[in-house]
Formats: structure tokens, C-alpha cells, sequence
């Protein structure tokens, strides 16, 4: 096992790497100067150019990415943002607590739901509650996470007032906006946990648990769920790890200060530093996400875990 997760840490060198660079040269192609973003286009020419040759910017573009790489490797620094001139790293530090709570909140809540729902839909298919749970399901799919999040605010802020429609400072302030996120994760789970189970449950394995008597909460929760859960976990891990890159539409409709947040306004200003920090940062936490994952495997599938304790080929 751990010869496996330093194999795997090891491949997120190039994965980070690869990031880097791409997200940097699309950043260098992006029309715009840090001169004329800060400055603003009335500003003098030679006062832009001097803050670009400030900056770096005029540099090759080889140059400024090694240069950029080189420091984050060997002072471990991820830069000053163009706009606030503060280290990356405090900015992203000060964001993070929230985007992580409301990625936390949000997949504990999308996965009570939809796991739950899930099996109680593949116990009970075709009947009445498998066919209004599908139906749900395929709604919330649908709906699109802004127009939601938009629709909530409305009715529960504005109409009822029971709620708040901005900021982080409460616990109030983070219902409405996990609601947003969870909903539509939860009905993919739903989904994804009713069709692993109802292919599960056809195995031979459960068939002749039945046939030796079990009890049905036994054969389901016992046998059957445990296999059925590998897709579902996976699911479950890539959603939180995207909801770590902020979620985005909800941190936008209900102006919460996160990473989400962080990243669009740096996009929109062209502030290279704070984007490179922030992409850097997630992609990381999301590799280390996915890593996690594939260890979870070996606890919910015993022929994972011993193939780890065996040294055979894991899972990749």
C-alpha cells in the first residue's frame, strides 16, 4: 500500500506540471497586459510598459514560466496577486475554509440523498416510489444549477425572508447555497447507486445468498451494496473535488467569498499570479481527492486491498 500512494504522488509531479503549463499559456494568449488591467487604458504608455517590465511580463514566455515554476519549487511561492499585492497564498488560505465547508456540507447532504434514495429506488423498481424517485431525479438533473439557485433565492431570501442571500458568516448563509449544489449531485447519485445496485443484485453471489435463506436487509445492505458502492464512491470523489474548485454558479448567486469567487474575478482582471495559485492549489487537492478514492477501494472491496497487501497491479 504504500509503495502504491508514493507511485501516485510522485505521478502528480507531471499532472501539476501539465496544468501549470497549460493554464499559463492560455493566460498568455488572453488578450490584455497587467499594465493596462491595473492602470486602466487612459493610463500613460511608458507608465504600462514600466509596470509590465516590473512584472515580468515582457519576457519571453519560456523564461516567465520556468521562472514561475522555479519558484514555487524553490521558495515555495506561488507569487503576489496583480490587484491586491498580497502573497497568493493568503489570499487563496483566506478563501479556502469556506469553499471547503460547502463542499463538505454539500456531499455529505448529495450523498444521504441520493445513496439512500438510490437503494430504496433499486429495492423497489417499478414500483410506484422507484418511478417518482426516477422522475425526481431526471428534474433536478435538468435544472440548470444558476437558474436553482436563483429560484431559492427568491423564494426563501426575498419572498420569506427566512434565510440570508449573501456572504459566509453563519451557518444560515451556507444552507441555501449547499442546497443549490447538493440537489443536483444527489440526483446523479440517486441514479448511478440505482443502476449499480440493480446490477448487483443479478449477480449469482446474491442469488445464492437468498437461496440459503438470508434475510433480504442482510443480502441487500450486506452483500450487495458493498460491490454496487465502487462506482458510486468514485462518483462521490470527483464531485467533491470539483466542488473544491468552488462551486462556482452557487458562490456567484449567493456572493460568497470562496475559492470560486477568487478564481473568476482573477480570470476577469488577467491577475496571472492568482490564477496559476489558485488552479495549482486545486488541482492538487484534487489529485490528492482521487487518491484517496482508489485507498477507499481496498476498504469496500476486499480483493482490492489484497491486491495492495500481495503487490500485484493496483487499480489506476
Amino acid at each position: 500500500m504504500a509503495k502504491y500512494i508514493i507511485k501516485r504522488l510522485l505521478y502528480m509531479i507531471p499532472v501539476l506540471l501539465g496544468v501549470a503549463f497549460l493554464v499559463f499559456t492560455i493566460l498568455s494568449l488572453t488578450p490584455g497586459d497587467p499594465g493596462s488591467i491595473i492602470l486602466g487604458i487612459t493610463a500613460r504608455p511608458e507608465d504600462i510598459a514600466a509596470l509590465n517590465e516590473k512584472f515580468g511580463y515582457n519576457k519571453p514566455f519560456l523564461i516567465r514560466f520556468f521562472t514561475y515554476i522555479g519558484n514555487i519549487i524553490f521558495h515555495h511561492d506561488l507569487g503576489i496577486s496583480y490587484q491586491t499585492r498580497q502573497p497568493v497564498i493568503d489570499s487563496i488560505l483566506a478563501r479556502f475554509p469556506n469553499t471547503l465547508f460547502l463542499a463538505v456540507l454539500s456531499m455529505c447532504v448529495s450523498a444521504l440523498l441520493g445513496v439512500t434514495l438510490g437503494i430504496v429506488s433499486a429495492v423497489k423498481q417499478y414500483q410506484a416510489i422507484d418511478r417518482v424517485l426516477v422522475v425526481t431525479a431526471l428534474i433536478f438533473a435538468s435544472i440548470p444549477g444558476f437558474w436553482l439557485g436563483l429560484m431559492l433565492l427568491l423564494l426563501f431570501s426575498l419572498k420569506l425572508g427566512w434565510l440570508p442571500s449573501f456572504g459566509s458568516g453563519s451557518l444560515k448563509n451556507f444552507i441555501l447555497p449547499t442546497v443549490t449544489v447538493s440537489l443536483t449531485s444527489a440526483a446523479g447519485l440517486l441514479r448511478l447507486t440505482r443502476a449499480s445496485m440493480l446490477e448487483t443484485v443479478r449477480q449469482e453471489y446474491i442469488r445464492t445468498a437468498r437461496a440459503k435463506g438470508a434475510p433480504e436487509k442482510l443480502v441487500i445492505y450486506k452483500h450487495a451494496l458493498r460491490n454496487a458502492l465502487i462506482p458510486v464512491v468514485t462518483t462521490m470523489g470527483t464531485s467533491f473535488g470539483a466542488s473544491l474548485g468552488g462551486a462556482i454558479i452557487a458562490e456567484t448567486v449567493f456572493a460568497m467569498p470562496g475559492m470560486g469567487t477568487l478564481l473568476t474575478t482573477a480570470i476577469r482582471q488577467k491577475d496571472i499570479p492568482m490564477v496559476m495559485g489558485a488552479t495549482l492549489f486545486l488541482a492538487f487537492l484534487f489529485s490528492l481527492v482521487i487518491l484517496l478514492v482508489d485507498i477507499l477501494y481496498a476498504f469496500i472491496d476486499p480483493r482490492i486491498k489484497a491486491k495492495y497487501q500481495n503487490g500485484g497491479r493496483s487499480r489506476e
